[in-house]
């Protein structure tokens, strides 16, 4: 079986457990980057013996470092979005299959057959960001749905509020995926009430407008397209799973995806139930990498499993897919 396969037949949390201690071996075994790590915090792997004791990778050094297994023949090469003179952190995948059963199998979890939707996207077209995972991951949504009417209207408002008054085929749903501030612009110059309409928003500011907390955003969002609520998709370029939200900002992630939220002031420590502090992310579907990244944002897990995200570190690099602007 290959490995992908095990992964995404995941069903409870022993198995996670199984499969999350088999990867940690893996990936200490042949990333040099992130064995180093943990020499350097004196963990070895014959000596760990639970999920709490695996290190989790700071997430910079993707942007100086070359984070993969072994050596391969990447099939793909994606940046992360950045300012001028900010570095970029730099994702080599070996496997793009592995990337699409990841991203088609989350996102029908959550929204039912890929098939059944038309996609419209509010971000650079894949022309002019190749190296974007977000702009690949929409294209990819877009050619397994297989609708006429797809597509990038990032410079076309006129033309995506045309599209948004057209009418459905029967039985499908329209689905708009944006940069947040770029969702704004298009709802400022063309307020209205779009019906049957899902809109999915997929970060911050970061620069190109004053930031603002997700419940602000998401309530000038609403009325502006006619909708009850915005959803929301969690992702970055050093990983090739995606969580997502179906409205108020709360995430759920796929059973080969976990969060985990770690103390402020203890990166090695993790934070009680409820607390905000540094989100930990376990994506086993990042094999070829490395499947725990500890990241610069802040977050906190709510009783029911869902996590929210609440902004990022002090002093940390503004990133995100919004920067692409």
């Amino acid at each position: 079986m290959h490995p992908a396969e095990e992964i995404f037949k995941i069903r409870t949390a022993s198995e996670f457990t199984t499969i999350e201690c088999k990867s940690f071996k893996y990936q200490h075994a042949l990333n040099p980057v992130y064995r180093a790590f943990c020499d350097a915090l004196g963990t070895k792997a014959g000596e760990v013996s639970s999920p709490e004791a695996i290190p989790f990778l700071p997430i910079e050094f993707f942007k100086t470092h070359e984070v993969s297994c072994e050596k391969f023949t990447p099939q793909a090469v994606f940046l992360s979005s950045g300012t001028t003179g900010m570095t970029r952190s730099r994702r080599l995948v070996a496997d793009l299959e592995t990337y699409r059963r990841s991203l088609f199998l989350g996102f029908e979890r959550y929204f039912g057959e890929i098939s059944g939707y038309q996609f419209l996207a509010l971000t650079p077209s894949p022309s002019e960001a190749p190296h974007s995972s977000l702009v690949w991951m929409i294209r990819e949504l877009m050619e397994r749905s297989g609708e006429r009417g797809n597509g990038f209207f990032l410079h076309d408002h006129e033309g995506l509020r045309a599209r948004l008054r057209e009418p459905l085929p029967a039985g499908k749903k329209r689905m708009l995926i944006g940069l947040a501030y770029a969702l704004l612009d298009f709802a400022g110059a063309f307020p209205g009430r779009y019906h049957d309409l899902i809109v999915v928003e997929t970060g911050g500011m970061k620069g190109n407008r004053p930031e603002m907390i997700r419940e602000e955003l998401h309530s000038l969002l609403c009325p502006a397209f006619g909708v009850d609520r915005i959803h929301s998709e969690y992702g970055m370029t050093e990983l090739l799973s995606q969580a997502w939200s179906l409205g108020d900002g709360l995430f759920t992630t796929p059973p080969w995806m976990q969060v985990l939220i770690r103390e402020v002031n203890d990166p090695l420590s993790y934070a009680r139930p409820g607390e905000t502090g540094g989100i930990n992310i376990i994506d086993l579907a990042c094999r070829d990498a490395c499947c725990f990244i500890a990241t610069q944002d802040l977050g906190r897990i709510h009783p029911d499993g869902h996590f929210e995200v609440l902004g990022r570190f002090d002093n940390s690099e503004a990133r995100g897919c919004s920067l692409m602007m």
